[in-house]
């Protein structure tokens, strides 16, 4: 599947229920990664700008890099009315920045998407030295409860591609690969999303692999949600949790 055009039909789902980042990872980025209102970041596949956001919001001048012209839009109708932000249509592989030029790059929930190989020349190219490389992931939880388990045989049973696309494909020994030697940093946070059925189908629909209505799996697929969501609602929520996976360094 092509990032290039895998979320185009799902922007509004993606802007209205995708979880933002935790308030301690962004203090994190900050205080430990040393971001600061000078630094200049490429959020690099920024999707609708949901971590751009956060970082705009602490004076720091984002470039917003995103191939898909829909999500693209939908960051600029967020956040284009600021001054130290702006988006620009490009890839992973041709950023189309200028050599040495930014800080740091962020990449949220999008580099399992990238061709390792032609990015990290490219990411060599547009960084100043010494800059660092910030890969970011909210992991839906899987286990833990029998609503997460449900969620995951659903999506197993009926989502297209899960398999293929889902970024715990990339090891962390592959991550490291990508980083100079015995220079990459981790840290874990929390975030949960307490969802109604409306917020969780929304939820749900705003993932590439999920079919769309016109699919023979979307109504199976929908039947098994209401199912799930009727079995485990308390108070008319279901709650989704996740792990916040940082990775930071130098390549």
């Amino acid at each position: 599947m092509d990032i290039n055009q895998s979320f185009s039909n799902r922007v509004k789902d993606y802007v209205k229920y995708r979880p933002t980042y935790p308030s301690d990872a962004i203090d994190y980025l900050y205080d430990i990664v040393k971001l600061d209102e000078n630094s200049t970041v490429a959020d690099i596949g920024a999707g609708t700008g949901k971590l751009s956001k956060l970082l705009v919001e602490r004076g720091t001048n984002v470039i917003a890099v995103e191939p898909d012209q829909e999500m693209r839009k939908a960051s600029e109708q967020i956040l284009g009315h600021e001054s130290n932000f702006r988006a620009v249509a490009g890839s992973a592989e041709s950023t189309c920045l200028r050599d040495n030029s930014v800080d740091f790059i962020v990449c949220a929930q999008a580099f399992h998407w990238f061709d390792r190989t032609v990015t990290k020349i490219e990411f060599k190219r547009i960084l100043k030295e010494h800059g660092k490389v910030i890969l970011v992931w909210n992991t839906r939880q899987t286990k833990g409860t029998p609503f997460l388990e449900g969620i995951e045989h659903l999506l197993l049973n009926y989502g297209i591609d899960y398999s293929e696309v889902n970024h715990k494909n990339i090891s962390e020994d592959k991550l490291q690969l990508f980083y100079k030697e015995n220079t990459m940093e981790k840290s874990v946070f929390k975030i949960e999303q307490l969802f109604d059925f409306e917020g969780l189908r929304g939820r749900v629909m705003s993932s590439s692999y999920t079919p769309m209505p016109e699919h023979p799996n979307y109504g199976p697929m929908m039947d098994e949600l209401k199912k799930l969501f009727n079995r485990y609602e308390k108070n008319g929520k279901v709650p989704y949790t996740y792990e916040t996976e940082l990775y930071w360094g130098e390549i």
